[in-house]
């Protein structure tokens, strides 16, 4: 199976449909009436596809078991045709969709099996994915391919040559899949220092500055009571959304002291200085927070 565990939970929707087709005018009027030998073709059907898009996991291999926290499904005669529609919701790190395909194929079979001795030229087709939402693939056009970025890792360490950056690295790999380029800076763990880049930055036009290190408890730990005085605007929800997510994987997630907001139109982000710490971060807050670009330009929020 596929590794979701660095995903995030979030609404997850998906709509399918199938098509069955029969081939006598009886066989539609025995369904409309509820004259199926074997019983109610809809409600059989329903009940079936239920059941089906809550055991997909336990017949598709590859498939992550997952809560179901709504599943509908609906027919519509047309014609010679029923469409059947299958609408499935989850809060989870994976979408949906197998589920309410899988839904929707085992819904017609149903049909088919119960509908076959009245009908021997039924027919199944067009089992397809309507619609989906949910994930990161709903953020794509807030990734932000014109956004001037810096990073900047503090670490007394790294700056001396003692050690080699590994966090600065993973920042900007992660940054590059969202088609964002960004620059790269190390200074040392020193509060006047770490306020005069950030300030430089800033009025030099930066649009975001993420700052790795500095954010845990030893003494040369001072990032956030450095950056903090310089917030304009706070934005406490960007680390809670980390520090919730980390604690979701280590329970030494709760020690990390990071803040976020704006520094006039900058936004500035403090980061874990640890590769796994700073990782996960990114993995946390990105794309979702890139929003708040669209929204100091005022653009309305998704309804």
């Amino acid at each position: 199976m596929v590794n979701i565990t660095h995903k995030s939970n979030s609404l997850r929707v998906a709509i399918a449909s199938a098509r069955l087709h029969v081939s006598r005018q009886e066989t539609m009027e025995a369904i409309r009436n509820r004259k199926v030998p074997k019983g109610d073709v809809f409600e059989f059907s329903r009940a079936a596809g239920l059941l089906a898009v809550k055991k997909t996991s336990d017949v598709i291999p590859d498939c992550h078991p997952l809560p179901v926290e709504y599943a509908s499904i609906h027919h519509e005669i047309d014609g010679m045709d029923i469409i059947i529609t299958v609408e499935v919701h989850t809060i989870y790190k994976t979408g949906v969709e197998v589920e309410a395909m899988h839904g929707a194929a085992v819904t017609a079979l149903t049909m088919y099996d119960m509908l076959k001795p009245l009908d021997k030229e039924i027919s199944i087709s067009s089992i397809k994915l309507e619609s989906k939402r949910g994930g990161k693939t709903d953020h794509r056009s807030e990734q932000g391919s014109e956004l001037h970025c810096k990073v900047i890792v503090c670490s007394d360490t790294v700056s001396a040559g003692k050690e080699e950056d590994r966090t600065g690295k993973a920042i900007l790999e992660k940054l590059k899949a969202l088609n964002i380029s960004a620059d790269l800076e190390v200074i040392p763990d020193d509060f006047s220092g770490i306020q005069a880049k950030a300030t430089q930055l800033s009025v030099g036009g930066a649009d975001l500055i993420l700052f790795a290190g500095g954010t845990g408890l030893s003494d040369r730990d001072v990032t956030p009571e450095a950056i903090a005085p310089l917030l304009d605007r706070e934005i406490p929800g960007i680390m809670e959304a980390s520090r919730s997510y980390g604690m979701q994987r280590t329970p030494y997630a709760m020690l990390s002291r990071g803040v976020a907001g704006f520094i006039k139109h900058t936004l500035v982000i403090t980061l874990p200085g640890s590769p796994r710490g700073a990782d996960e971060t990114m993995d946390a807050l990105f794309p979702y927070v890139l929003h708040v670009f669209q929204v100091a330009k005022g653009i309305r929020h998704d309804t």
